[in-house]
């Protein structure tokens, strides 16, 4: 009996610390979002869906409300494009997309924000999300395209491009 005590309480304390850290660390609001509004999140809490880091600042982060009414958090805007591209089973037309703006420092529709090509953000994509237009700027629907064909930071000839060395 005392062999079978000494392997069970081990697999109960694994599981057992395994659904507190589920339950600490979320990348979705499970709450009803009807009115498609970006919420407010508590850092070091939230993870990504996409490349699970934890988001730690509002600096580049980006939200998706999808028709559900669930908000999902992403640390990078180029993270919340890749997700709704794998996601198949949600069409972007039908999800309301924020962006915290990095000059008015408040939550935006994604779709009319500028973009600047070479901030330094969580994944290294380069995407900042602007409100007010910038130098060299493009929009979600650029962004968009250049995210999916890897046109971004992370490759090596596109940084050296567009830092110019």
């Amino acid at each position: 009996m005392k062999k079978i005590i000494l392997y069970i309480f081990p697999v109960i304390a694994i599981i057992g610390i395994l659904v507190f850290v589920k339950i600490n660390n979320q990348s979705v609001l499970d709450i009803d979002n009807s009115e498609k509004i970006a919420l407010e999140f508590k850092p070091n809490k939230v993870q990504c869906p996409q490349c699970n880091m934890f988001l730690v600042e509002k600096e580049y982060t980006a939200q998706a409300i999808t028709t559900d009414n669930k908000t999902h958090f992403f640390d990078d805007p180029g993270c919340l494009v890749l997700w709704i591209e794998e996601n198949h089973k949600v069409s972007e037309k039908d999800i309301v997309k924020w962006v915290y703006a990095s000059d008015t420092k408040k939550w935006i529709n994604a779709e009319k924000a500028f973009y600047s090509i070479n901030d330094k953000t969580p994944m290294n994509y380069g995407f900042g999300a602007y409100e007010k237009t910038i130098d060299n700027a493009i929009d979600y629907n650029e962004m968009k395209l250049k995210m999916l064909r890897g046109e971004n930071m992370t490759n090596p000839k596109i940084r050296k491009k567009i830092l110019g060395y």
